[in-house]
């Protein structure tokens, strides 16, 4: 995301080579994250862009500091820290000011902790603040914040702060490069450690992912590599078979890293205790490629295309998650048209970065904010050069005032609405059925393998109760009956939550597990640690795909939890504000082809357009969407549980 400098005092510093071919790197990585982001069929590892740009900030910077010191005998910190400033504060400041002005007047669902969040990002303490306050990078769903990716940002901040200091004494008390290159490797590696050992799971996901001390290897890697492979050092004229052994290092870098885009996932737990370190050092070898001056690496990632991308990917990084936010809370059928708005969204991300990079960001770089006092003088005079320039003042003003005021009102916890009242009810409800259920559990579950019993048991007569519980739902006789004493085991996310009393009313022998937010990654700890227990019942209904997209090697990890001894009921899912849903839909219905145990239950073809079912986000159902939800999925269970 950063661009070289040219130190101007002292002596001039020789101009990097290699300022293209980075721009290519930075364009790869930005294309990864926004498939990621954006697009239906996923990169699992998309969101790896950000430690490529990392390790490119570590080398970019150590490099140029180590010239200065070099070529010029000492190095200009206020000079850096300024450079660093007008490189990136700018567009930062216009970033969080545009968008708390947007969530003042038109989404106001999102001013919780606006205040802290901007006062952090202005910090460069905002991935600190995530730790403890965030959501996942991973959650696509539960009030995704707009902020949210400026977490490396913060990272970054901390780095150009303290880095310069730390590599001056380095070079002052150790001097051998060697020794240095030594020492940084033991520091990487002390952080990859401290994210594998901190990481046990999805509870401990922020603190490995946002934690500053985790994340500092790829950086680490990047300065590395400039100790020992300084650019200026690089001969230019090399033999063929080093001309193709640099090329051959970067080939095998790439297809490394492209490899680890498609397979590793962000909730994987390999990804926190190897993975990550693994793409740090293909990352490190494909910029060594591309630095040294007598590799083709460079030539082959240089081009107009890539060098557009490369030199607006700070605008890219800022603006892509309010785009992408705002446009999605605005557009209700994403999940019909996937690609058309990813490319709207991918179209608008462009020109909001290009008018950014044009009017904001080149401009304010290349500023002398020493002339800042007579250029205001000069803003005031009555013939003032600036002319009618001046009446940008005025929407600027408004901005600041607008984010200002939202800022000041922002409440720090979220007020908890209609649907979220209803989901805790049925929660503290589901907990106090559950106890009852998993009492009753193993003799339901004698009562139904005994077919001379199930059939005796559904030849009787309902109950006032019963009659009036099935009338509801919209079941026969011998629908209830079949599901009624049938024990059940359900695990999902929000829309079962939110169903759960829906569902233990006509599944008197339910235990529900759903939690908001849950994952499809989340489901296999669940599921193992109740049937280390006993307490899996033979019939398991899976509700999980509205969060976030899934891969097939997800259901199978889910499915194996289950074992093949158990039947598995997935309910499919209706999300179509998520581009995802389609292809989340196909995976499920895939699961189904592949497993004799595995039936698929059609909430997505059976709730379609009936916007009257579900809340005012669409995807959640509403009282009456909960009791066509029931009935669906005990009309299809009792189909496949019916006694002949």
């Amino acid at each position: 995301m950063q661009q070289a400098h040219v130190q101007k005092k002292g002596k001039r510093l020789k101009n990097s080579h290699y300022i293209s071919g980075f721009d290519g790197i930075r364009a790869l990585a930005v294309v990864g994250v926004i498939i990621y982001h954006l697009l239906p069929y996923k990169l699992q590892g998309g969101y790896l862009g950000v430690p490529i740009f990392f390790v490119v900030s570590g080398y970019l910077i150590t490099d140029l500091l180590l010239q200065e010191w070099e070529q010029n005998g000492r190095i200009d910190f206020w000079g850096f820290y300024a450079r660093r400033l007008k490189r990136l504060y700018p567009a930062l400041v216009f970033m969080l000011v545009g968008t708390g002005t947007y969530i003042t007047l038109f989404q106001r669902s999102l001013l919780t902790n606006l205040r802290s969040i901007i006062t952090t990002n202005l910090l460069y303490l905002y991935n600190w603040w995530e730790v403890g306050h965030g959501q996942s990078y991973f959650d696509r769903f539960n009030g995704e914040s707009p902020f949210t990716h400026l977490w490396s940002l913060s990272i970054e901040g901390q780095y150009y702060l303290i880095w310069p200091l730390i590599l001056i004494a380095l070079v002052l008390i150790i001097r051998k490069r060697r020794t240095i290159a030594y020492l940084l490797f033991a520091l990487a590696a002390v952080s990859a450690i401290l994210m594998g050992v901190l990481y046990t799971g999805p509870n401990t996901l922020n603190r490995v992912y946002y934690g500053t001390d985790t994340r500092m290897f790829t950086i680490i890697f990047g300065a590395l590599l400039a100790v020992v492979w300084p650019s200026t050092h690089l001969r230019e004229k090399v033999t063929a078979r080093s001309r193709w052994t640099l090329n051959i290092i970067g080939i095998v870098a790439f297809i490394a890293m492209v490899y680890m885009y498609f397979e590793l996932a962000g909730q994987n737990t390999f990804t926190y205790r190897g993975g990550m370190f693994i793409m740090a050092l293909a990352s490190t070898a494909l910029i060594a490629a591309c630095a040294h001056p007598g590799s083709d690496i460079n030539r082959w990632l240089t081009n107009p295309v890539f060098s557009w991308i490369g030199t607006r990917s700070y605008g890219i990084y800022l603006y892509q998650f309010p785009v992408m936010i705002f446009y999605e809370m605005r557009i209700k059928d994403i999940a019909n048209h996937p690609l058309m708005h990813a490319t709207i969204e991918i179209i608008l991300i462009m020109i909001i970065s290009e008018l950014s990079y044009r009017y904001i960001e080149a401009p304010l770089r290349h500023y002398r904010y020493r002339n800042l006092g007579r250029s205001i003088y000069e803003f005031f005079q009555k013939d003032s050069v600036y002319g009618l320039k001046r009446l940008w003042v005025i929407p600027v003003v408004l901005l600041i005032g607008i984010s200002t005021y939202g800022s000041a009102i922002a409440p720090t916890k979220d007020a908890k609405n209609v649907l979220q009242e209803n989901i805790l009810q049925n929660q503290t409800s589901a907990s106090v059925q559950n106890k009852k259920a998993l009492a009753k559990q193993k003799q339901a579950q004698k009562v139904a393998d005994n077919k001379r019993r199930m059939k005796k048991l559904l030849n009787k007569k309902l109950t006032h109760k019963q009659y009036v519980i099935a009338k509801k739902y919209g079941l026969t006789k011998r629908e209830f009956l079949t599901v009624h004493q049938q024990p059940l085991t359900a695990i999902g996310d929000s829309i079962l939550a939110d169903n759960s009393k829906d569902l233990q009313t006509v599944f008197h022998q339910a235990y529900v597990s759903a939690a908001v937010g849950r994952q499809i990654w989340q489901a296999g700890d669940v599921l193992k640690s109740l049937k280390k227990k006993g307490e899996l019942a033979p019939n398991v209904l899976v509700n999980l795909g509205t969060n976030s997209p899934m891969m097939p090697a997800q259901i199978d990890s889910v499915v194996n939890a289950v074992g093949k001894h158990h039947k598995i009921f997935w309910v499919n899912c209706h999300v179509p504000t998520r581009n995802w849903e389609t292809e989340v839909n196909h995976t499920i219905q895939g699961a189904s082809k592949k497993y004799p145990n595995f039936y698929v239950i059609d909430w997505h073809g059976y709730s379609a357009n009936r916007t009257s079912w579900f809340w005012g986000d669409n995807v959640h159902p509403n009282p009456q969407g909960n009791v066509h939800y029931t009935q669906l999925v005990a009309k299809q269970m009792s189909k496949h549980l019916k006694i002949k």
